[in-house]
């Protein structure tokens, strides 16, 4: 799938996975890449200044964790970043329903006179 794709939809996938549970980095990676069927492959110069700007807006927050010898910054989601989901799938939904009538409509339409037969 083309990256320019996800331009736009790349701060409802983030707060996506992190509804579950806190992930670090590279498991936000992963977890997009899996729940899309390798669809989605996020780069890391993508997701870090993303997440980055989010913590910013108050919408996730983040701690140092260790696991063994190496340190991981982790990501959860805010009140404030699951109510912001939960707009972005509403947003998503009428999304999706408009396009989905335009592209596969139900009955055919009638073609506007004059535009053929």
């Amino acid at each position: 799938m083309r990256q320019d794709a996800v331009r736009g939809h790349l701060d409802g996938l983030l707060l996506a996975v992190l509804e579950p549970a806190p992930l670090h980095g590279y498991a936000i990676i992963t977890a997009v890449q899996q729940r899309s069927g390798g669809a989605l492959e996020l780069r890391t110069g993508t997701i870090y200044p993303a997440l980055n700007r989010l913590e910013r807006l108050g919408l996730l927050r983040s701690s140092w964790e260790s696991e063994g010898q190496r340190k991981r910054r982790c990501y959860a989601l805010t009140e404030a970043g699951a109510r912001f989901l939960a707009d972005e799938r509403t947003a998503w939904q009428d999304f999706t329903t408009a396009i989905s009538s335009v592209l596969n409509p139900a009955t055919p339409q009638p073609r506007p006179h004059g535009l053929g037969t």
